[in-house]
């Protein structure tokens, strides 16, 4: 999903003006002991200027704050204080080339540009400003802030353009992260189904495997009902997200808590040691498990607390998401092909309508995907086509909703400072495949099919995923990843069950099921008549 927000950005992108808006970096180091240095973002126009491509070709100057000033008139600074340095003024009131021109006629050999709004494609008209040659770049206000603060009042810098890595190999971290969460899911969705088998097959187990049983089946309404709640609740997220954000993390945090502790729970099950228990309340419980829910309770609140400190915060967020993810795939009950094909079907919708359709729905043509992906309030500023004003001083974090794993992109780059330093994949291109690969798996163990739904709707997604990789790496731009996961999955599923011969059965489910239904409804109404049966005598 947050691929999708990520398309759609680029697309809103293809709408604008057609401007050569490029990445770079600034370098600054200050002449403290021992010397720091920090990378800052620039835009620049590669129609204007050429900047070398490593630092071992760049060449250093002092930069000269005059952020006082717009330097829109030759008069408004000395000559003296811009020659031969880096200039960093304020945007507005005139053109850059205009600003250039001035700076470069006092001495200026590198003009900086700081912006309180969005950073935007430096647009001007060349052709009047021939004779203006020394680099101009735009730099967010914040940044130039941060560089006072971090390395003093003399500061060196330099601009240079390192070229786009061919492939992010952060994706690769992605790939078996998703793959592995989607086949354990499937795998544990298939154990419980063969345990529930059991169960049938024994009146005495079955009800106590009823009263352990905590999924939820979703029939063809209800997944309707599902995406009509997802589509609600993205639209309140657009209008009411600074609120809402908050009641997401909160939800995210207990939910991700309870996954954790079922997803736990599971693996400390098959451990034969340490099965004390203490009674309570008419009850045991297992001292391990006491501790197991206070550990799985403490790494979400951690998370919690720390959730914007990117250094190490997003190894959390990722187990926790994870384990969130297993648990949803594990719990939700697809009970045929049938509800599959209608969930994954209306949630490729959902999501090309809220990338692709809103922009020309809204009033600043900007996608609620992408607005609610982001936040609406993101770094203080809109994330739209719009500019925005934002503080002069330093903001704090903000919030984004946490339902994406992340992994720190290995590969530095400008687009790593200016855009995100973080490749996404939101959890539901994880559960919404993941949930007909549950399918595939129960199908296999009704049917005793040797696995052969599971491990062909699993290959199936990691294909998907290559896929998308692949489209990301000649594209340049984020992929909804549901436009390719959903059609590999559900034709390969269609193409097993028709060369099985079992289209219909795979098509309906197994009936298993409804015999389940029926003897469970059998069963109530016998102890039913069986109450009432002495009050009438």
């Amino acid at each position: 999903m947050r691929a999708a927000a990520l398309l759609s950005a680029a697309l809103w992108g293809l709408l604008l003006p057609l401007v050569t808006a490029d990445e770079g970096i600034l370098h600054a180091y200050g002449n403290g002991v021992p010397p720091v240095a920090k990378d800052y973002c620039i835009i620049y126009n590669s129609n204007w200027i050429s900047l070398p491509k490593s630092l071992d070709n760049a060449t250093f100057r002092t930069l000269e704050n005059l952020t006082s000033t717009v330097l829109c008139n030759s008069s408004e600074v000395p000559s003296a204080l811009m020659k031969d340095k880096a200039v960093v003024v304020m945007r507005g009131n005139c053109t850059f080339l205009e600003k250039a021109r001035i700076a470069e006629s006092s001495g200026a050999k590198m003009l900086l540009i700081a912006s309180k709004s969005r950073l935007s494609p430096l647009a001007d008209n060349k052709t009047d400003f021939e004779d203006v040659t020394l680099p101009v770049a735009l730099i967010r206000y914040s940044d130039i802030v941060d560089m006072q603060l971090t390395l003093g009042n003399e500061v060196n810098v330099t601009l240079y353009s390192p070229p786009l890595p061919e492939f992010d190999y952060s994706m690769v971290v992605i790939f078996l992260i998703a793959v592995f969460t989607v086949a354990l899911g499937g795998y544990w969705s298939g154990v419980a189904e063969l345990e529930n088998l059991k169960a049938i097959a024994s009146p005495g187990e079955r009800e106590t495997r009823r009263k352990k049983e905590e999924n939820v089946t979703f029939t063809p309404v209800t997944v309707i009902l599902f995406v009509v709640i997802c589509c609600v609740m993205l639209v309140l997220l657009y209008f009411f997200y600074k609120w809402l954000v908050y009641v997401i993390i909160s939800v995210f945090c207990l939910a991700s808590a309870m996954s954790l502790y079922n997803c736990l729970a599971a693996l400390i099950a098959e451990v034969p040691f340490g099965q004390c228990r203490i009674a309570c309340c008419n009850k045991t419980i297992e001292v391990r498990l006491i501790f197991l829910a206070a550990f799985c309770i403490a790494a979400a609140v951690v998370w919690a607390v720390f959730r914007n400190e990117d250094r190490w915060a997003w190894i959390l967020q990722d187990i926790l998401g994870v384990a969130f993810c297993l648990n949803f795939i594990k719990t939700l009950k697809m009970p045929n092909f049938k509800s599959c094909v209608i969930l994954l079907g209306l949630l490729l919708l959902y999501d090309v309508f809220f990338v692709f359709i809103t922009p020309f729905i809204t009033k600043n043509g900007a996608s609620i995907m992408v607005e609610v992906a982001a936040g609406p309030f993101g770094n203080s500023e809109k994330n739209d086509g719009n500019l925005v004003e934002v503080p002069a001083e330093r903001s704090a974090p903000h919030e984004k909703l946490p339902v994406v794993i992340r992994v720190p992109r290995l590969e530095y780059s400008a687009s790593m400072l200016c855009d995100m330093p973080f490749s996404l994949l939101g959890f539901g291109d994880i559960i919404v495949p993941g949930l007909l690969v549950a399918y595939c798996r129960r199908f296999d163990v009704q049917t005793g099919s040797s696995s052969v739904y599971y491990i062909s709707c699993t290959i199936a997604y990691a294909v998907g995923m290559v896929l998308t990789f692949i489209v990301l790496a000649l594209m340049k731009m984020g992929q909804p990843a549901l436009l390719y996961l959903v059609p590999c999955t559900l034709i390969t599923s269609s193409l097993v069950a028709w060369r099985r011969k079992e289209m219909k059965k795979f098509w309906k489910g197994s009936s298993y099921q409804m015999m389940e239904h029926l003897d469970y409804t059998g069963n109530e109404e016998s102890t039913v008549s069986a109450s009432e049966q002495p009050g009438g005598q």
